[in-house]
């Protein structure tokens, strides 16, 4: 069994925690290891948001030939990396 190393505090209203712990009666764990792996569950779930999508084909095509084409240059940003840094 691995060392826990990083604690967590937190403060609940009683009535949360005894919900809590029916349901990690059922699960047959821990408050603390039902409160982990709801945590890094809902954890897992929220960072897969942001890196995975999902898009209907032709959404996807669109996207696709977005990326595939050419990059446009804007002035303004040309601009930008024109000139030089204040601390120069």
């Amino acid at each position: 069994m691995a060392t826990k190393t990083a604690p967590i505090n937190m403060r609940v209203l009683p009535s949360v925690r005894d919900i809590i712990d029916a349901a990690a009666n059922v699960k047959k764990v821990d408050r603390t290891v039902f409160i982990q792996q709801a945590a890094l569950n809902e954890a897992h779930n929220v960072l897969a948001e942001q890196r995975d999508f999902v898009l209907e084909a032709e959404a996807f095509e669109a996207f696709d030939r977005e990326l595939r084409a050419e990059p446009q240059a804007l002035e303004g940003v040309k601009d930008l990396f024109n000139r030089k840094a204040p601390w120069e």
